[in-house]
């Protein structure tokens, strides 16, 4: 048994695509890295393993999910590490390059390490003068490296460069030195699909292709040609996360709303997001309505299509989480939470709410409608239906008259598909339905091959 297996917790947050780690320090403490706001997870750990958290370390001001080290500093009296560059606004230990801290015998030494962000530390644990291994955020990431174009268009090609730079630093550590990132499949920055989380530098310098790049302009038309669009939330974590996300006082619930109320609140500017399955949505919903279905993608999609000024109102079907769904919407903060529609829909209807609904239809039923294909553009042109019109989701509030007459709306599974078609059915397009299944259904269902590229 090595180290890891012994002391190193990962925890994922399968929805943003990251890992957090709790390294139990054999002392009753222990150490959170790149914790996020939403601690259930670390706090289950943390009691399971009989630790408090001692020390709370993050390598770069997140532009995904709020840190939780404000709120373990406050719970738990955790010492903050961070960047001495990234200016925190509240109490912290600054780190520069070469710094380290005691952890009961082991080691953690600070690398800097730009270009995900300016700021950005890789944390190196070292037991005496041996290496276990290396936290490494938002750099070296298993067959990649996080983006650069965060912080602007202007910056993007400078911080690759400097991600060059920290790549080949990291990729100095010997062969056997574990690798723990942050960033890894399902994240928008940048991570290539692929089930495993963790590696070793020796893993990476053998397979990465960044790695791989014979020189430092290779590297960065490399980097840059992979880097496709984000959530528009992202644009506004990093400040927050600079200044300290708000204490949460107590456990955070959803007050319990009457049709009456959710009328008032829309009527005063809130929108209503329907996290039901989608079946449930088309079936009947409250006009106006966003459908989100409540899953472990939920934060990305609310925090893409919505602005976080606006409050919000849910309708969910009986039996879903609603602590799931709140923790969710903090994690990104997302607080503006006027409640949910107590007795969902059922109420709704018994008090004479009027509904719509959605066409749903299935793979052999599109016949000679025009298809919207509202995946990501490397799904888009990894294999789509032949003829389909690509438009992001994302992009789908802002550019909804661009969708062609009588549309069927397709993505992967159905999921996204729904919510395209409640964002068309607000902008007053009642013409429109959502796939069941996606493209490879369609194939299947045809006998027709899939179109690839653009």
């Amino acid at each position: 048994m090595g180290f890891a297996d012994d002391h190193l917790i990962p925890l994922v947050d399968a929805g943003l695509g990251n890992s957090a780690y709790l390294v139990d320090l054999s002392d009753g403490r222990a150490l959170a890295v790149d914790a996020s706001r939403d601690l259930r997870a670390l706090r289950r750990s943390a009691e399971r393993h009989g630790v408090r958290v001692a020390f709370a370390a993050d390598t770069h001001l997140h532009a995904d999910f709020l840190t939780g080290s404000v709120q373990l500093a406050h719970d738990e009296g955790a010492t903050v590490l961070a960047s001495a560059d990234g200016h925190r606004a509240y109490p912290h230990r600054p780190l520069r390059d070469g710094d380290e801290i005691n952890l009961s015998g082991l080691t953690l030494r600070a690398l800097a390490t730009p270009g995900h962000t300016d700021e950005h530390l890789s944390y190196l644990l070292l037991d005496g003068s041996r290496p276990l291994g290396v936290f490494t955020g938002g750099s070296l990431i298993v067959g990649s490296a996080a983006r650069t174009d965060l912080i602007g268009a202007d910056r993007t090609e400078e911080l690759a460069r400097a991600q060059y730079r920290s790549l080949r630093r990291l990729a100095r550590l010997p062969d056997e030195v574990a690798v723990w990132p942050t960033h890894g499949a399902g994240s928008f920055c940048s991570a290539p699909p692929g089930a495993e989380r963790t590696t070793t530098i020796g893993a990476q310098r053998h397979s990465n292709p960044l790695l791989r790049a014979p020189d430092e302009d290779a590297f960065v038309r490399q980097m840059l040609g992979s880097l496709g669009s984000y959530p528009a939330y992202f644009g506004r974590l990093a400040e927050i996360n600079r200044r300290g996300p708000a204490v949460l006082r107590s456990h955070p619930g959803l007050a319990r709303l009457t049709p009456g109320a959710v009328r008032a609140a829309v009527a005063q500017g809130a929108q209503i997001v329907d996290v039901r399955p989608v079946a449930d949505f088309a079936a009947g919903h409250i006009p106006g309505a966003l459908s989100i279905r409540l899953r472990d993608q939920f934060a990305t999609w609310l925090g893409w299509l919505l602005s976080p000024e606006t409050r919000l109102v849910f309708v969910a079907a009986p039996g879903q989480d609603l602590a799931e769904l709140t923790w969710q919407a903090l994690k990104i903060g997302y607080e503006r939470l006027a409640g949910h529609l107590a007795g969902g829909m059922d109420a709704w209807v018994s008090d004479g709410g009027e509904q719509q609904t959605v066409e749903l239809v299935t793979a052999d039923e599109i016949a000679d409608r025009p298809v919207l294909d509202i995946r990501q553009r490397s799904e888009h042109v990894a294999g789509h239906i032949p003829g389909a019109i690509s438009l992001e989701l994302g992009e789908l509030p802002a550019r909804a008259s661009e969708a062609p007459a009588r549309a069927v709306v397709a993505c992967g599974r159905g999921l996204r598909a729904m919510t395209a078609a409640s964002i068309l059915q607000r902008a007053g397009r009642h013409d429109v339905a959502a796939l069941v299944g996606g493209p490879p259904d369609w194939a299947r269902a045809t006998g027709l091959p899939l179109q690839e590229g653009e």
